[in-house]
């Protein structure tokens, strides 16, 4: 029992995308779209699937990174530090981005209970929830000691999941149009929802997190079924919990969602009026955790880019992980709409997606450092798949921002 119940690296990375993204994006496609991206969320699963086996092997073969052994490939001096350069400002951008959408998350969580985060000082408005959430994320980090919380947030966000399985059954959707949702659809006023909900659960960082944390469960190239079987079962529950959202934001009544309580109408059939607590404390929970990880990600990226072998305390790698808190607190405080930050977020994971995942790819297929587990010709097809509609996806995207500029 203690082994079906252990929690493993793929449900880590399960939790880190099962955040208020997540519910956000995936509400919005239902209010919007009904069940038509359902389609979207199944490729972003299966999508996640092959990035995060690959990310899990290599850590398990290698016993690194995947920063580590990037850097490691290359001798010319010049080339490592563009190729460093350029993982670096994929992963300060989006992880910026995504700790101002976990934030705000958070954020949207409390205004629903506590009212208004809005303070006017003069002619500056600052929203004080960002800045009381930024320091408990702060503390947590710098003491290093967040174990016990972080499990009793964890138990939050899985209450809500499982809020949302249980809410799409009891909304007995019509099957056949269920089924339709399956079926692709590249309309261009769909477009940013598709790259979101991509963005959403292929999270970058975590292709990043999870070659290094794997290392730390499993040391021999024997135990990668093992590895698999935990990654797939994760993602894939994970995946449940995101269609279960579409579905019941699918039932809401109405067409515009701009705050937590309009989200929480998705839960409604089962819990009534106290819906909007149950969905205001997961956000809560889920924007704690995610603003935990998102920093630590990049720190991690960062130390294993430029070579520091100093320890985690250490003032570089705290500089790092302080840097992107501070920009998440900065951005999610400047008075727009939380749920529109967090719908930027995705987007901009989305975009920032191809560039990581062609890394990956590279990564995978050199046997001099992963041999008999380099990637096999169904690998490789299925990887290069998924970079060239997360290309497309990502262009059709920006032309789409450019348009209505």
């Amino acid at each position: 029992m203690k082994n079906i119940f252990k929690i493993g690296p793929g449900t880590l990375v399960t939790a880190a995308f099962i955040g208020p993204g997540t519910v956000t994006v995936c509400t919005l496609a239902g209010v919007q779209f009904g069940y038509s991206l359902l389609w979207a969320l199944a490729l972003s699963i299966v999508a996640c699937i092959v990035l995060q086996e690959m990310s899990a092997r290599l850590g398990i073969v290698t016993q690194q990174g995947l920063s580590e052994v990037l850097k490691s490939q290359f001798d010319n001096k010049i080339v490592r530090w563009i190729l460093i350069t350029l993982v670096l400002s994929a992963i300060f951008i989006g992880n910026a981005a995504y700790e101002a959408g976990n934030i705000s998350g958070g954020v949207l969580g409390l205004s629903t209970i506590l009212g208004s985060p809005i303070v006017k000082i003069g002619a500056i408005s600052i929203n004080y929830m960002s800045l009381i959430i930024g320091v408990i994320a702060f503390v947590l980090l710098y003491i290093g000691n967040y174990k016990i919380l972080e499990r009793s947030l964890i138990a939050l966000v899985l209450l809500m999941s499982v809020a949302f399985i249980i809410t799409a059954i009891v909304t007995k959707p019509d099957l056949s149009l269920l089924f339709k949702g399956f079926v692709p659809d590249f309309s261009a006023d769909k477009i940013l929802t598709i790259v979101g909900l991509i963005g959403t659960t292929v999270v970058p960082y975590n292709l990043f997190l999870h070659a290094s944390i794997v290392s730390e469960k499993w040391k021999s190239k024997e135990e990668l079924p093992e590895a698999r079987k935990d990654t797939i079962v994760a993602i894939v529950l994970g995946g449940l919990v995101s269609m279960a959202i579409i579905i019941a934001g699918a039932a809401i009544q109405q067409t515009e969602v701009h705050n937590a309580a309009d989200l929480a109408k998705g839960l409604e059939p089962v819990f009534g009026a106290m819906a909007k607590y149950v969905l205001s404390m997961g956000l809560f929970a889920a924007g704690i955790t995610s603003a935990i990880t998102a920093p630590l990600a990049a720190a991690y990226v960062v130390k294993g880019c430029l070579g520091w072998k100093d320890g985690l305390k250490s003032k570089s790698f705290r500089s790092v992980w302080m840097f992107i808190l501070f920009l998440g607190i900065l951005f999610s405080s400047l008075g727009i709409k939380s749920i529109v930050i967090i719908r930027f977020a995705q987007i901009a994971n989305g975009l920032l997606l191809p560039i990581i995942a062609i890394f990956l790819l590279w990564v995978m297929n050199q046997k001099n450092i992963l041999g008999n587990f380099a990637n096999s010709l169904k690998q490789n097809v299925l990887g290069f798949l998924i970079v060239l509609i997360t290309c497309f996806l990502g262009i059709r995207g920006i032309w789409k921002v450019i348009e209505n500029m």
